[in-house]
């Protein structure tokens, strides 16, 4: 497993992999890397030669400077995993080999940007969007890999990767849980003992939509007061947003849901009353399948079919 710093290093070795006919996929990650990460290098080598993981907290995507110094942070931990999982590159920049001096261009994709995190982290998804173009400058991969937990991020660069003609594919992997349903997250760490806890109403609050709609239940309103209930249990948490919506255009679904919708969540924890941890910001969601439920008299009287079936 080679470590490369440089953009310039990596171009390189990928415009030699490319001209011996290699396959070469990235895997974009903020470090302190868990099963979820792993599991992305495991899928994405099923479609790829060659596996680039890229190892960089991005400064411009963070609105909270605290969260970005409290981001966890494990380099050789987290190179040893990537040697585990089979990873032929891990490219580890510095903050000026990606912004140098008086660098000034962003890449912003309007739209799908503004709700749900856009709506309450100003800027964020800017500092995603243009460290992403980045990295696919610097690697030149043929394929990329993104994890659905985040996905409007995955939304987000699907439409980018689209629209400036990148012409590479585009890959969401599966989000991997721990054993109480809790999605993993580089910031679970972070969580105290009772923060925790609380956390679990996330994957309970997933579970309890996808039942009302597997019992008939189609109310849009109905659907989101209760996964709004259930959330305020925890008491030590503020919901950022809990929003179903559709899951290409990000639109608000409509008041009967009658197609497949996305429930995105946000939640904030805070730090446990003793000190423990630290606050903490989750997200969360899943795609909830209607089963539109259609009355016999709204389907209209049956009538005797008396023709000829040919």
């Amino acid at each position: 497993m080679q470590i490369i710093e440089s953009r310039a290093d990596l171009q390189a070795w990928s415009d030699a992999e490319r001209a011996a006919g290699r396959r070469i996929a990235l895997v974009p990650t903020m470090g302190a890397l868990h099963a979820g990460h792993l599991s992305l290098v495991r899928e994405v080598r099923r479609h790829s030669d060659r596996v680039i993981v890229s190892i960089f907290v991005n400064p411009t995507q963070f609105d909270d400077p605290n969260d970005f110094s409290g981001y966890p942070r494990d380099p050789e931990t987290d190179l040893a995993a990537c040697r585990e999982a089979g990873a032929d590159v891990v490219f580890t920049p510095s903050v000026g080999e990606l912004y140098p001096e008086g660098a000034s261009t962003w890449v912003e994709v309007q739209g799908l940007s503004d709700p749900l995190c856009g709506a309450t982290r100003p800027g964020h998804f800017r500092g995603v969007t243009t460290i992403v173009t980045k990295l696919f400058l610097a690697a030149r991969p043929h394929v990329a890999i993104f994890g659905e937990k985040d996905f409007q991020q995955l939304a987000v660069l699907r439409r980018m990767t689209q629209d400036l003609g990148f012409g590479i594919e585009i890959l969401g992997g599966q989000t991997v849980r721990e054993s109480d349903g809790l999605a993993l997250s580089s910031r679970n760490v972070r969580l105290g003992p009772q923060a925790r806890r609380q956390a679990r109403v996330i994957p309970e609050a997933l579970d309890l939509a996808e039942s009302l709609l597997a019992s008939g239940e189609s109310r849009r309103d109905v659907i989101l007061e209760t996964v709004t209930k259930k959330l305020g249990e925890a008491s030590r948490a503020h919901i950022d947003y809990a929003e179903l919506r559709d899951p290409v255009a990000l639109e608000i679904a409509p008041e009967r849901l009658e197609a497949p919708v996305l429930l995105a969540i946000a939640l904030k924890l805070e730090a446990d009353p003793d000190g423990r941890g630290a606050a903490v910001r989750l997200i969360d969601n899943r795609m909830l399948e209607t089963r539109v439920l259609e009355s016999p008299a709204a389907r209209g009287p049956l009538i005797p079919f008396k023709g000829e079936i040919r």
